[in-house]
């Protein structure tokens, strides 16, 4: 069976992704990066969601440090950056090189992303980012292990209809922006959010 360190942004995103891995011989580890969610309220929802689902599917599921602030302090300067921009691509990068790095520290030589299932996020910049994560740690002597990042479109196959049914079934919170505070305010600005509102009903 095939190890891999499965980075997840939340459980809507991951269900489809770890149901296809379970049937097809893959064994996944989660690793919840998201230094990048704002409030800390919407961090723990996110998280307990996640956690919950791993723990009924019997799947381990790691948390990395908590920083928003080491975050904030990567995207400075790209505060004004549109949706899909400079910005987001930075964001992937500190994400799934943690991600990429914890992956070889585990001696797990593939490692995914849940952010490759979601259509509002663009798939050249998750994959471009997982490539240079991958590329930076296997460029280190460091690690042992070396790293490839599995760049399949998880948004294919009927993954995305069936991320879906399995958001229904389970109930699962769902969220109407991304997770940074830019991205709220984006989606305040629209009227699709209240401000300072956590909504329960949405699209990843």
């Amino acid at each position: 069976m095939k190890e891999v360190l499965l980075h997840c942004c939340c459980a809507p995103c991951s269900s489809a992704i770890l149901e296809w891995m379970l049937r097809n011989e893959v064994h996944p580890t989660l690793y919840y990066c998201n230094p990048n969610i704002y409030p800390d309220q919407e961090y723990q929802i996110r998280k307990n969601e996640i956690t919950r689902y791993a723990a009924k599917l019997g799947i381990e599921i790691i948390e990395d440090d908590y920083d928003h602030q080491v975050w904030l302090d990567n995207v400075r300067g790209m505060e004004d950056e549109p949706e899909r921009g400079a910005r987001c691509l930075q964001c992937f990068r500190l994400r799934l090189y943690r991600t990429a790095r914890q992956a070889a520290e585990m001696g797990i030589a593939e490692f995914a992303t849940t952010l490759a299932s979601s259509r509002w996020k663009n798939l050249e910049q998750i994959n471009a980012a997982g490539a240079w994560a991958a590329e930076r740690v296997n460029a280190s002597t460091q690690y042992a292990t070396q790293v490839h990042f599995d760049d399949r479109n998880w948004r294919k196959g009927g993954l995305q209809q069936r991320r879906n049914e399995l958001l229904r079934e389970n109930g699962f919170y769902n969220q109407l922006y991304c997770g940074c505070e830019f991205s709220r305010l984006a989606m305040q600005q629209k009227g699709l959010i209240a401000p300072d509102v956590c909504s329960s009903v949405g699209l990843e």
